[in-house]
């Protein structure tokens, strides 16, 4: 592989993500409040599955969640990424995501587990997605969790 073909990291679009994953994550941290856990039901109410959402770990400057998901089917294991929140730059990013450990930002490729060369990029962009779902669809304990935050 030529050094041109070299996967680069578009580190000004990841930035954004993370920034925008941030935003999306407040309502939910809000929420949360000085809990540890929140948990929030998704789907339709005759047949919800459940988002899991624990603090590992609070400092001033940052905060590591936990966001699992609920086993759908016994041959898949759930969702579940922990993501870091930067928040004095505002910033979340996903540090790992099952069953790997950590979430490197680029990947030789081919290389021994198959990770993409954007992985990092692609568990932040599916964080998004994930975190939207969360929004339209979520539930705290059958109450709607965006009406407390907001006071709606």
């Amino acid at each position: 592989m030529t050094r041109r073909d070299r996967y680069r990291l578009d580190f000004r679009a990841l930035m954004t993500q993370c920034e925008e994953n941030y935003a999306r994550m407040l309502p939910l941290m809000q929420a949360m409040g000085e809990r540890d856990t929140l948990a929030v039901e998704l789907g339709h109410e005759q047949q919800p599955h459940t988002l899991q959402m624990k603090v590992l770990e609070r400092s001033p400057y940052t905060t590591t969640v936990r966001l699992e998901d609920q086993e759908l089917l016994d041959v898949l294991p759930a969702s579940r990424l922990t993501v870091r929140l930067y928040h004095d730059a505002r910033l979340a990013e996903v540090t790992e995501a099952r069953p790997f450990r950590r979430v490197s930002a680029r990947y030789a490729y081919p290389n021994r587990h198959m990770h993409q060369r954007d992985e990092k990029a692609q568990w932040n962009r599916f964080l998004a997605d994930w975190l939207r779902h969360v929004h339209d669809q979520g539930r705290d304990s059958g109450q709607s969790w965006r009406a407390r935050v907001t006071g709606q």
